[in-house]
């Protein structure tokens, strides 16, 4: 048993952006819910994480930008990847050259090699793909759900407690940082949602490349741990 049942607790529900590469906590959300919903409808944010993250080379950490092509007020599923630059060539070199002495690069060099040689034309058919190797790569089984999918109405709050209900959720598992940022608990609450916060606190778990840095990109924690990657994130479940 796992998930609710498991816990004893309310149907759990996590809500985040579909990024690229995404961090680490990002996938601890995902393993501590019943159901996941991506959003990837909602409005691009030029100066996030949907398009960009970080990884560790020889020299430090380094930020890995997918350069797009959008317009002020474009929602997430309307963006384009600008593919004049030569950035996937970039990317797969930068992967490879930092993590070719990992433990567990070839396990997954053949996947991003593949995703790297191919075109692609929007930014969420990118992170889509990527998403979904890393999910069966680390072995979760959170039910995923896509906003587009799901035909949502609501703003900001309203519209994360339509997503809720829809899946049949009754306990919202956040990110601590919302409450400041735009999470309307209040607005939970009357909707009959508990809210359970995300205590995060980083792994510490064996890099390459000198002293440890924390929350890089899954793929780090992947390249250096394979088949215990889960175990590592597990270890910070609340």
């Amino acid at each position: 048993m796992r998930g609710a049942e498991m816990r004893g607790k309310r149907m759990r529900v996590g809500i985040h952006q579909l990024h690229y590469l995404p961090w680490l906590r990002y996938f601890e959300k995902i393993q501590n819910c019943d159901v996941f919903v991506v959003l990837d409808d909602i409005q691009f944010n030029k100066n996030g994480w949907q398009n960009r993250n970080r990884v560790k080379t020889a020299g430090g950490e380094a930020l890995l930008t997918v350069p797009v092509q959008m317009k002020a007020g474009q929602r997430l599923d309307e963006v384009r990847i600008h593919d004049a630059p030569p950035w996937r060539k970039k990317h797969w070199r930068t992967i490879e050259q930092s993590y070719r002495r990992a433990p567990f690069f070839s396990e997954y060099a053949e996947f991003f090699e593949a995703t790297y040689a191919r075109e692609w034309e929007y930014l969420n058919g990118l992170n889509r793909h990527m998403l979904e190797f890393y999910l069966r790569a680390l072995g979760v089984t959170t039910r995923v759900e896509y906003s587009s999918a799901l035909h949502v109405s609501g703003i900001a709050t309203e519209r994360l407690v339509n997503l809720i209900r829809a899946v049949g959720g009754e306990s919202y598992y956040s990110g601590a940082y919302a409450l400041d940022a735009y999470l309307d608990a209040d607005l939970l609450a009357q909707a009959g949602i508990a809210l359970e916060l995300q205590e995060w606190h980083a792994p510490v778990y064996p890099q390459l490349h000198g002293e440890f840095l924390p929350d890089l990109s899954i793929l780090d924690l992947m390249m250096n741990c394979g088949p215990e990657s889960l175990g590592v994130l597990c270890g910070q479940l609340t």
